[in-house]
């Protein structure tokens, strides 16, 4: 096996799935059971397996934490400012879908979300990290 020189980060999939509801659509966040940021909401992720695809990983999670499954995810971007995460240099890859169907709207808490629910991008909580920031960057490759 060999050995790294230099410290290397850990990488997450962020997913931000919005409604079709045009032009003000809603987008699904979890709320956090687990530090850092317990009890604030967030958007559906979580870290990459070893043996996974980022593409796989970024399904896994949605289902995970959400029960939703059969979505089409694009990736649009990658966010990697060094203090983004408290647990420590964390790069996410974030994904981006609409769920088309009332079915697709139903979501269910699990893993480590002890809530899961809708909000109009509108009207947004307090949102852990800095994933109000990926939710605009989300909203105007939407539109």
């Amino acid at each position: 096996m060999y050995c790294y020189d230099f410290p290397r980060p850990s990488v997450t999939v962020d997913i931000v799935l919005f409604t079709d509801e045009y032009p003000h659509p809603q987008v699904l966040l979890i709320r956090r059971k687990n530090p850092p940021f317990k009890g604030l909401w967030a958007l559906p992720g979580g870290f990459l397996e070893m043996d996974e695809s980022l593409d796989e990983a970024a399904l896994r999670e949605l289902y995970e934490e959400t029960d939703i499954s059969n979505v089409l995810l694009t990736q649009i971007g990658v966010f990697g400012n060094p203090d983004r995460d408290p647990r420590g240099r964390v790069i996410t890859v974030v994904y981006f879908g609409i769920a088309e169907s009332e079915k697709q709207h139903i979501a269910i808490a699990g893993s480590d979300a002890s809530e899961v629910a809708w909000f109009p991008t509108l009207d947004l909580p307090h949102i852990a990290f800095d994933h109000s920031e990926i939710i605009h960057t989300a909203l105007k490759r939407l539109k």
